[in-house]
């Protein structure tokens, strides 16, 4: 059983509604782990920046941050804390020539693959982290994320 919180500190009108974040984090988590409880953060630029700032010592807003937690609780895994700043995400949707809706999922699904515990800090790492997170969005109907975007 999955408890997925969704916080809104930002617009509402800038994020997909919270039933659709709760889907696309459930599709996640359902292919790696039976119960988990996860929060769902949508921030806005300056809230991103102040957290960028404070952990990562990079001083500029960012799409998504992941905290976990790994804590277990009654048998339910509380995984971590997912942060996802709105204006980023659709700014990023537009410069990319993505739907929103597409790369808020994927930003979603990027958010809790970093709580279970992958990252893409090595070439290999990211090749299975964005193997892994094509499989979901595919699932979803959604096409591959990662199509069309060249190394930065």
């Amino acid at each position: 059983m999955f408890h997925i919180t969704i916080q809104y500190a930002a617009d509402k009108a800038l994020a997909p509604k919270a039933r659709l974040l709760r889907k696309w984090a459930k599709q996640t988590l359902s292919k790696q782990i039976k119960s988990a409880d996860i929060t769902i953060r949508i921030v806005d630029k300056n809230e991103m920046s102040i957290l960028n700032a404070t952990y990562r010592h990079k001083h500029a807003p960012t799409n998504v941050l992941s905290f976990p937690f790994s804590t277990s609780n009654n048998s339910t895994l509380l995984l971590g804390d997912i942060i996802i700043c709105a204006d980023i995400v659709n700014q990023e949707a537009q410069e990319q020539h993505k739907s929103p809706r597409a790369h808020w999922a994927h930003m979603v699904i990027h958010g809790v693959f970093h709580l279970l515990g992958f990252d893409h800090k090595t070439n290999r790492d990211a090749k299975i982290m964005e193997s892994l997170e094509i499989k979901i969005m595919e699932t979803l109907g959604f096409t591959n994320p990662y199509e069309g975007i060249k190394d930065e």
